[in-house]
C-alpha cells in the first residue's frame, strides 16, 4: 500500500492547532494510507507570511476570508466547486454559520468553514450579574474602571467596523470605504470607552483579553473580541469568561459585528488533492464538527454544531448565547489589495485612540488608503 503524506499549516494555539492533529489521527484511521501532519505558526506570523509561499510548501492551510480575493485573483488555491462534492457544497452552504461558508466565495469556492467567529461580548458572570446591552452601558462600565478591550492596531480596525456596521454604516459600503461624518462619529464612540482604559489594551489581542478577564478579578467585561469557546469550557482557566452578544448601538438591533473564523483550504500545488479534498470535506461535515473537532478544542463553522446540545452544555452555552450576533455579522472586504489596507487602517485607527489626535484627519487618512487598495492589481 503506497501511503500518501500531506502537510498542513495551521495557527498556533489550541483552538486552532489541536483540533487539526486530533481529526488527522482520525481521519487516518479510517483511510491509513492517507497520514496528515500539521504545522503551526502564531497568528502574526501566520497573517504576514504570503499565501503565494504558503501554497508552494503545504497541501492544506487553514485561512481566514479575506485571502480569497487574493486567492481568486493568482489561482493560489484549489477550487473546491466542480470537484465532485457540489452536493456536499450545497450542504455546507445551508448549513454554514452566518456568511462563514460564503466567505470564502469569489467567483469560485475557495475554501470550507471550519471554525465560526466575529466579536462578540465577554464577561465574569462571578463580578458582573448582567452585561451591557447598548452601547451607553458599556461607556459607565468603562468608567468604573470594569472594561478591557482588545485594541492593537488589527482589531482597533475591527472594532471601528464593528461600531459602523451596527449602526447601518458597513465599512466598504460607499466610496473611500466610510463618509467623513460616520468614520468621524465612530471613532468618537469608541473614545468614549477606550479613553477609560488600562494603556496595555492599545496592544492586546483578543487572547490577551481572555487570559485577563480568565486569570484576574479586576476586570469584568470586554465589549468587542473575536469569540474563543474555550474559555467557557469548565476547568480551561481558573476563571470561567462567559460568551454574549455584542453591545448594540442606537437602533436596538444585535449585529454588525465583522465576520471573521477560519476555512480549510487546499493548494493548487498539492500533487494530493484528492485526498486533500477528502479531509476537507469530511472535516468541515456536521458529524466532525460535532464531536472529534469539537471535543479535541476546536470552535465549530459549522450551524448543527453550534446548535448542538452536548457542544452547548460543554460551554455554558456559548454557541447559542452568541449565535444572533455571527448570523447578523458583517463581511468585510476581500480585494485584493485589501490586506495591504487592513495593516494601514489598523495603525491610523490604534494611533488615533492611542495618541488622540485628529479623528477628521484620521478618517481622511483611512479613506485615501482604502481608496488605494482598490486599485492594486
Amino acid at each position: 500500500m503506497t501511503k500518501v503524506m500531506l502537510k498542513g499549516l495551521t495557527w498556533d494555539h489550541v483552538r486552532g492547532y489541536d483540533p487539526m492533529v486530533s481529526t488527522a489521527e482520525v481521519f487516518n484511521e479510517r483511510y491509513p494510507d492517507i497520514e496528515i501532519v500539521w504545522h503551526k505558526r502564531s497568528l502574526q506570523a501566520f497573517a504576514d507570511r504570503p499565501l503565494s509561499e504558503m501554497v508552494k510548501e503545504y497541501d492544506l492551510m487553514v485561512i481566514d476570508h479575506p485571502h480569497a480575493g487574493e486567492a481568486a485573483s493568482e489561482s493560489l488555491l484549489l477550487h473546491l466547486d466542480g470537484q465532485g462534492y457540489d452536493d456536499e457544497l450545497r450542504r455546507l452552504a445551508d448549513e454554514s454559520v452566518g456568511l462563514s461558508h460564503h466567505s470564502y466565495h469569489d467567483g469560485r469556492q475557495w475554501a470550507l468553514a471550519i471554525d465560526a467567529a466575529t466579536p462578540i461580548a465577554a464577561y465574569r458572570s462571578d463580578l458582573l450579574s448582567k452585561p451591557p446591552e447598548n452601547w451607553s452601558e458599556v461607556i459607565s462600565l468603562a468608567e468604573q474602571g470594569q472594561v478591557v478591550w482588545p485594541l492593537k492596531p488589527i482589531d482597533a480596525l475591527m472594532s471601528f467596523y464593528n461600531v459602523l456596521a451596527n449602526a447601518g454604516h458597513p465599512f466598504g459600503s460607499v466610496t473611500g470605504g466610510v463618509t467623513e461624518d460616520a468614520g468621524i462619529w465612530a471613532l468618537g464612540e469608541m473614545r468614549k470607552v477606550s479613553d477609560h482604559l488600562d494603556d496595555r489594551c492599545f496592544g492586546m489581542n483578543p487572547i490577551a483579553a481572555y487570559e485577563w478577564l480568565a486569570n484576574r478579578n479586576d476586570r469584568s467585561y470586554v465589549p468587542y473580541l473575536y469569540g474563543y469557546s474555550n474559555y467557557s469550557r469548565p476547568g480551561f482557566r481558573p476563571y470561567r469568561v462567559d460568551g454574549c452578544n455584542a453591545p448594540v448601538h442606537g437602533n436596538g438591533s444585535i449585529g454588525g459585528t465583522t465576520l471573521g473564523g477560519t476555512g480549510i483550504a487546499i493548494s493548487s500545488y498539492s500533487r494530493h488533492k484528492q485526498e486533500a479534498l477528502k479531509y476537507a470535506f469530511w472535516i468541515a461535515g456536521s458529524s466532525a464538527q460535532s464531536s472529534v473537532f469539537f471535543q479535541s478544542g476546536g470552535q465549530p463553522g459549522n450551524l448543527k454544531a453550534w446548535l448542538d446540545p452536548d457542544c452547548n452544555r460543554a460551554t455554558n452555552h456559548f454557541f447559542t448565547n452568541t449565535l444572533e450576533t455571527l448570523e447578523n455579522a458583517y463581511l468585510r472586504p476581500r480585494h485584493k489589495g485589501y490586506l495591504v489596507f487592513q495593516d494601514e487602517g489598523g495603525d491610523l485607527v490604534n494611533r488615533h485612540l492611542r495618541e488622540r489626535n485628529d479623528a477628521r484627519e484620521t478618517v481622511q487618512a483611512i479613506r485615501e488608503a482604502y481608496t488605494r487598495s482598490l486599485n492594486e492589481r
